[in-house]
């Protein structure tokens, strides 16, 4: 056997061993980038996956609040809050479907991008609205709420990059909220002006900004 030969077979448990690590690094990763309580992405998975898919001029960008979730936390304790969370997060997860993103930012704080094929995101949200609101199965029926939504297409705001898009989305989920619409569509107008991200209505927000401009 040549010496070249030799030095090849001695480095391959040294290459095995190396891939084996970078194997489990990335499982490492992927855990990492995976919310504990919903399995949906992180805020920085969801990031990276939203961000390629945001290339596609179809895509539309959905934020999504629980409504009075510090009222169920409150009222029936933490485990039961947690349940309406993971159930919140797996009907989203399976509307949003293997074509998008659906990602746990904080909270009770949901966001997702889809692909919208045939423009059916203005009739299709409602529905998924009604379906984030039905009890938990197996759960007391009154540990209930519903959801906020707020969405925007992507292709309305070609300067938007995905924070800005969300900020959007944010305010038209913010103006459901408050007119218990359920879902709203962000506007063509103005955006809000913020400080350090925050919404009007959040604390931190300024309060001499525009009154949002958003069509159902």
């Amino acid at each position: 056997m040549n010496t070249l030969a030799m030095i090849l077979l001695s480095a391959l448990p040294l290459a095995a061993g190396w891939a084996v690590h970078v194997w489990w690094l990335r499982g490492c990763l992927n855990i990492a980038r995976r919310d504990p309580l919903t399995g949906l992405r992180t805020r920085d998975g969801f990031t990276r996956r939203a961000t390629v898919l945001l290339k596609d001029p179809r895509a539309v960008v959905v934020l999504a609040d629980v409504d009075r979730f510090k009222h169920i936390n409150d009222r029936f304790g933490h485990a039961a809050g947690d349940v309406l969370l993971k159930a919140v997060a797996d009907r989203l997860a399976h509307h949003v479907g293997p074509s998008g993103v659906a990602g746990r930012l904080g909270g009770d704080e949901f966001a997702a991008v889809l692909i919208d094929d045939h423009e059916l995101t203005a009739g299709l949200l409602p529905v998924l609205h009604h379906v984030l609101a039905r009890p938990v199965d197996g759960q007391d029926p009154a540990v209930h709420t519903t959801v906020s939504l707020g969405w925007v297409r992507a292709a309305d705001f070609p300067a938007d990059d995905l924070s800005g898009l969300l900020r959007r989305a944010d305010e038209a989920m913010y103006a459901a909220k408050q007119g218990r619409a359920g879902t709203r569509r962000a506007g063509l107008g103005q955006l809000f002006a913020t400080v350090a991200g925050r919404r009007s209505g959040r604390t931190g927000a300024r309060r001499d900004t525009p009154t949002v401009t958003a069509a159902t």
